[in-house]
């Protein structure tokens, strides 16, 4: 079980914030929310910038990366601007080659599939092989305190950055990350250890940087069964957030599918858990319980509805937590491209006002 931590903001930043509030568990005068993947390709704003840049370019340029950040901020009534970044960089600063193709999206081309590939991986500081996040997140910062909106900082966690690390790229069966791990133990281990430490740096360098709260994304992590994860991934994701925790910060734990596992997510820590939308939110608390804030949990897809349809899907679960402390709404995973615009502000819009006090 978490405990109550305190933040290293000032009194007045942390009461001028509903999202930090919420993030202690605290009272709010509304419900705060942002939407993972918010600056991104559904923003035509965005899209501009990539016709002119690669998405490596941007996430390298500190003054695009905060220009890109910058975006849903400008747009919309949001209560907290995530870095605008990438879960899979830190895997370059390890050895592995990275590159995004077009249609396929991000391909490792010297994937780890063995122990001599594992052994060979280092583990740089993030402030060597990160540098340009670090930077660009003092520099949002600089953007964001005048209104008093938080930085949220993130990475991906061990499991989820082993599975791209080994499996090459995306992959729907993990085929080569299970037979790793179930296969050669030794090397499993060596290489969650080394992925823990370089998450755990990294989101540690974030918050030195400047960011208010950061996030572990294990976005695979429900393809495990609750054993595996217990045995294979948990003291890793254990590990990497009590790095982070050294930053004194709130740290939101974040995986879909993983309503099977709820408990060893919340036992592995995070003063906020990240639910999607295959649970109830009344029914995701009663199984982490009181000590924790949750984050969720709309499905990303109902965005394209129309908006009564939509709307009554945000109701549904603003209802199920009836304004209790410390819940963040979101998504269950990330904006989708293509997402309507219009229905983005008018949801944002829409959970204020209701459930404004």
């Amino acid at each position: 079980m978490q405990t109550d931590i305190e933040p290293t903001l000032t009194p007045d930043t942390l009461v001028n914030s509903r999202f930090l509030r919420a993030c202690h568990r605290r009272p709010v005068d509304a419900t705060p929310v942002w939407l993972m993947r918010q600056a991104g390709r559904y923003m035509t704003e965005y899209r501009e910038l990539r016709e002119k840049y690669t998405i490596l370019e941007i996430i390298k340029t500190p003054e695009l990366a905060c220009e890109v950040t910058m975006q849903p901020i400008n747009a919309f009534d949001l209560d907290a601007a995530i870095i605008f970044a990438d879960i899979l960089p830190p895997l370059e600063g390890m050895g592995l080659e990275l590159e995004f193709v077009k249609g396929e999206g991000p391909i490792i081309h010297n994937p780890v599939r063995s122990a001599a590939d594992v052994n060979s991986l280092r583990v740089p500081p993030p402030q060597e092989a990160l540098s340009f996040t670090l930077e660009a997140i003092k520099l949002t910062r600089a953007e964001l305190d005048n209104r008093s909106i938080p930085l949220i900082g993130f990475s991906g966690a061990p499991f989820t950055l082993a599975s791209y690390a080994v499996e090459g790229g995306s992959s729907k069966n993990r085929l080569h990350l299970k037979g790793l791990m179930l296969g050669d133990p030794a090397a499993w281990h060596n290489l969650m250890t080394k992925l823990s430490d370089v998450a755990g740096q990294y989101l540690l360098a974030q918050a030195q940087a400047g960011a208010q709260v950061l996030q572990l994304f294990d976005s695979w992590v429900g393809d495990l069964s609750p054993d595996d994860y217990r045995q294979f991934v948990m003291p890793y994701s254990q590990r990497a957030i009590e790095i982070a925790k050294q930053s004194g910060v709130p740290v939101i734990h974040f995986g879909t599918n993983t309503n099977g596992m709820l408990d060893l997510i919340r036992d592995a820590g995070g003063d906020i858990i990240g639910v999607d939308w295959r649970i109830r939110l009344q029914d995701a608390w009663h199984i982490l319980g009181d000590n924790v804030a949750i984050q969720g949990n709309l499905d990303p897809v109902a965005l394209f509805a129309p908006w009564d349809a939509l709307k009554e899907h945000v109701q549904l679960v603003l209802d199920s937590v009836k304004g209790r402390p410390g819940h963040i709404f979101n998504l269950g995973h990330g904006i989708l491209p293509n997402t309507p615009v219009d229905n983005v502000k008018r949801l944002v819009d829409f959970v204020h006002e209701y459930t404004s006090k």
